[in-house]
């Protein structure tokens, strides 16, 4: 059920409706453990708030490589190192999350996911956060390495066997366009001059306006709806 607009008071004391539209950008990574156990609440605010909602995802490039990673909060530095937290951020939240990945197959980078997910998006946002669940679903719970071009390339024919709008020849041919990697840099940047350091973030902005707020971290729906009920109240 779609959730109701806020309403405000005017000022003879009566209830009206604000009829505002927010739009998010959702800064994440394909690789992100707390993005994946994220992902019921923008599931949820994607069916409570409806036509009301737009979400645009922006790929932060979360491991460029391991020769120089250093995850200083979590103490990660080698790929070994990622599965105590991928099984901490299992026992904190509930998700389902497979971590033999990090034992058996561990991905090199997360760039090629990112890219790949830019590339769904020359088709559409939409069929892009479509394409983002099925890589995460793979890698979290699969332990498929989607740093592998195949790997990327099978998850977009899986896509394009459940959604006929998605066309996997044209997102093959795409995969290392020059557009698809440009996009990504440009998530990269605009991550970057966000000061944002942690997946997932959410930027939330009502539209028309220079209202905005930045939510860092993984937080539940309950407090996310709050932030964005006072926002638009402002």
């Amino acid at each position: 059920m779609e959730r109701q607009a806020t309403l405000k008071r005017n000022k003879k004391g009566k209830a009206t409706d604000a009829g505002y539209h927010l739009e998010v950008v959702y800064y994440t990574d394909p690789l992100c453990c707390w993005s994946w156990a994220f992902e019921p609440v923008i599931q949820r605010l994607v069916n409570e708030y409806g036509k009301r909602l737009s979400i645009r995802y922006c790929m932060g490039g979360m491991l460029s490589g391991w020769n120089n990673y250093h995850d200083t909060l979590h103490a990660v530095s080698r790929p070994i190192q990622m599965g105590p937290v991928w099984l901490q951020a299992k026992q904190l939240t509930g998700v389902a999350l497979n971590d033999t990945i990090w034992f058996t197959d561990p991905p090199a980078s997360s760039y090629p996911a990112c890219v790949a997910v830019k590339c769904a998006a020359l088709q559409s946002e939409q069929l892009a956060a479509q394409y983002l669940f099925k890589l995460r679903t793979a890698v979290m719970l699969k332990a498929k390495n989607i740093a592998r071009k195949e790997v990327l390339i099978s998850t977009a024919e899986e896509l394009a066997q459940e959604n006929p709008l998605f066309d996997a020849g044209k997102f093959t041919t795409q995969l290392t366009s020059q557009q698809a990697i440009d996009a990504f840099r440009a998530d990269m940047q605009e991550t970057k001059y966000r000061g944002i350091h942690r997946f997932p973030s959410l930027l939330l902005q009502v539209r028309d306006t220079r209202k905005s707020l930045l939510l860092t971290g993984n937080r539940p729906f309950e407090a996310i709806t709050s932030c964005i009920d006072q926002l638009v109240a402002e």
